[in-house]
């Protein structure tokens, strides 16, 4: 049977949050009207931003292998609810033998026509990585990112307590990163790695900013896809 893959376990707690996503987007009545999904969640990947700034092991071969699980279990299409580890598409995509959703696609999707400015938070490895900003600029998005000294290390903050459980703590973190966002005239922020939405569903205010949420949007490209290909028909 044909699936969607998911290309998970970083975090487990982000990977579960995909999956409850999936489900709630899948318009179905029963069981059997679900999308079928396979998960490799492997948790034991090194940390893909410490490997992009270069102070880590590489989580590659990690990545492999779970495209190659996802392979076995005849995935027709993946998902990796990392935004870190696009870092690795391209490397990605060479192995798998199902398109790969790319995950920056997906949240540019959801930005409305006549947005100015776009900020995107995120670790510190994708954002050293460049690629929300490359393919942002690409289309016509004015990107810009938390200042890494004041900023980013509230992002840092609230990613590391998500990852601990402490998502009270995260989400003070994180608005104090969408009051700067908002002082700095940014009317869309995407948050960009899929710990973020955890912490603000906790309780954070927007100031009337769209939150663009990078796991949902992976996720409703997923399902889309899925249903255009009668997955959910058996």
């Amino acid at each position: 049977m044909t699936c969607i893959g998911v290309l998970g376990g970083m975090g487990p707690a982000a990977t579960v949050d995909f999956m409850s996503k999936l489900v709630e987007l899948t318009p179905a009545s029963c069981d059997q009207e679900h999308l079928p999904v396979v998960v490799a969640n492997l948790p034991q990947v090194p940390d893909r931003s410490a490997a992009i700034l270069g102070r880590g092991a590489d989580p590659l071969p990690g990545l492999r292998r779970s495209v190659e699980i996802l392979n076995e279990a005849g995935a027709g299409v993946i998902a990796i609810p990392c935004n870190s580890s696009h870092h690795w598409y391209r490397e990605l995509c060479e192995l798998s033998l199902a398109p790969i959703i790319h995950i920056v696609h997906a949240c540019i999707e959801r930005i409305p026509a006549g947005a100015r400015r776009t900020m995107v938070l995120a670790t510190r490895g994708t954002l050293a990585s460049g690629f929300y900003q490359r393919e942002l600029e690409a289309h016509g998005q004015h990107c810009v990112a938390p200042d890494p000294v004041r900023d980013q290390p509230f992002v840092d903050d609230c990613i590391r307590r998500v990852k601990a459980g402490d998502r009270a703590g995260a989400a003070a973190s994180l608005q104090v990163m969408l009051d700067h966002a908002k002082a700095e005239g940014a009317d869309v922020v995407i948050l960009g790695c899929t710990e973020l939405p955890l912490a603000a569903a906790a309780g954070t205010d927007a100031h009337g900013m769209l939150l663009i949420d990078s796991s949902l949007e992976l996720a409703r490209a997923v399902v889309e896809y899925g249903l255009r290909s009668g997955w959910n028909h058996g």
